[in-house]
C-alpha cells in the first residue's frame, strides 16, 4: 500500500512542497487554510459568499497530472492585468466561483476542478464554515483579517500574543479522516499566523492530531516576515506550532542550514527579511532534526520542491 501523506499548510509553502511529493508513489491530500482575506481571493469571498478559493487553487495545480497538464495549470494561474472587473483576479479563482455556483457548493466545486485538474491526490479545506483570522499583539492591539496580518500596516516589530477564528470555525470531516487515517502529517513551510497557525485554531484540529498516530513533520521557514516572525530561529517558529496545535514534540523537523546567495539576502533584507537559524534549541522541539541544504537555487527565497519530497518519501 502507498504511504499516506497529508500536508497541512496554505499558500506557496504547499505549492512548493506537493509539487515534489507528487513524483513519489505517495497517497497525497492537501489540507488547505480557507481564511484569506487578501486579493482576488478576498474579493471573491466578499461578492460571492464563497470560500477564498487562492490556496485551494495552489494546491491543484501543484498536483495536477495528465497529457494537458501544463496548459491547464498555465490556464489556472493565468492572472488578468486589464479590466476594471477582472483585474487583479485569477482565472482558477474565477473558475472555483463559478464550479461552486454550478454544484451548489464550496467542496463540489474542489472535487469537479480536481477531475478537471486529473490531480495526483485529495484537495481538502481545513473547514467549511466562513470565519476570519484575527490576532492579537503583545501590546494589546487586535488586527482582523489574514491580509492584514500578512500585510501588516500596524507596528511590524510588535510580537503576536494570540490568535483566533471568528465566528468559529469547525474541522471538515473528511479533512479528520484524512488526518485519522495519515502516516506522515507535514506541515508546510509559510506564513506563521497567516496560512499556518490558522489550520490549528479550527475547531477539532488539535483533538484530531493529538489522536493521530502518524509521524509528525515540519518544514522551518527559510526567512523570518516582518510583522510574524522577526528575529525568529527556527526553534522560535517551531515552538509556537506545537502550542497551537496542541502537540508536545514533532516527530522530524527539517531546517535549512545552505548558505543564500548574498544578493539575494541583501534585496530580502531591504523588506526586513532575514533568514532563519537552525538554532541548537530546535533539538528540544523534535526527536529529529534534519538539516541539509533544501533549498531552491532561484531569485527568490523558496524551499526546493525535489530536496524536500526525497527527505519526506524516505521518512
Amino acid at each position: 500500500m502507498k504511504k499516506k501523506i497529508v500536508t497541512i499548510g496554505g499558500g506557496t509553502g504547499s505549492y512548493v512542497v506537493l509539487r515534489g511529493l507528487k513524483e513519489y508513489p505517495l497517497d497525497i491530500t492537501a489540507i488547505v487554510s480557507m481564511f484569506d482575506s487578501g486579493g482576488s481571493s478576498g474579493v471573491l469571498r466578499d461578492e460571492f459568499g464563497v470560500l477564498p478559493p487562492g490556496d485551494v487553487r495552489r494546491c491543484l495545480v501543484a498536483l495536477s497530472e495528465g497529457k494537458r497538464a501544463e496548459i491547464v495549470r498555465d490556464l489556472f494561474n493565468y492572472r488578468f492585468e486589464s479590466g476594471n472587473t477582472l483585474k487583479g483576479h485569477s482565472f482558477g479563482n474565477l473558475l472555483l466561483v463559478a464550479l461552486s455556483s454550478l454544484y451548489g457548493s464550496d467542496i463540489e466545486a474542489i472535487r469537479k476542478a480536481s477531475e478537471l485538474l486529473d490531480i495526483k491526490g485529495t484537495v481538502l479545506p481545513v473547514s467549511l464554515d466562513k470565519a476570519h483570522l484575527h490576532v492579537v499583539l503583545e501590546d494589546g492591539t487586535e488586527i482582523r483579517g489574514e491580509d492584514n496580518i500578512y500585510n501588516p500596516k500596524h507596528d511590524g516589530e510588535l510580537r503576536v500574543a494570540k490568535a483566533y477564528l471568528q465566528p468559529e470555525a469547525t474541522l471538515f470531516v473528511e479533512t479528520a479522516q484524512a488526518i485519522k487515517d495519515a502516516d506522515i502529517i507535514l506541515i508546510c513551510p509559510g506564513s506563521l499566523y497567516a496560512s499556518l497557525v490558522p489550520n490549528f485554531l479550527v475547531k477539532g484540529m488539535r483533538e484530531a492530531l493529538r489522536a493521530s498516530t502518524a509521524k509528525k513533520v515540519a518544514i522551518s521557514d527559510l526567512m523570518t516576515q516582518w510583522g510574524q516572525t522577526n528575529d525568529f530561529a527556527a526553534s522560535d517558529m517551531v515552538k509556537e506550532l506545537l502550542k497551537y496545535s496542541g502537540l508536545e514534540r514533532f516527530d522530524h523537523v527539517i531546517c535549512n542550514n545552505a548558505e543564500m546567495d548574498p544578493k539575494l539576502l541583501e534585496a530580502y533584507a531591504r523588506e526586513k527579511k532575514y533568514p532563519i537559524q537552525c538554532d541548537e534549541a530546535l533539538e528540544t522541539c523534535a526527536e529529529h532534526v534534519i538539516t541539509g541544504d533544501f533549498f531552491s537555487e532561484a531569485d527568490i527565497a523558496r524551499h526546493d520542491s525535489e530536496k524536500i519530497a526525497k527527505v519526506i518519501s524516505a521518512l
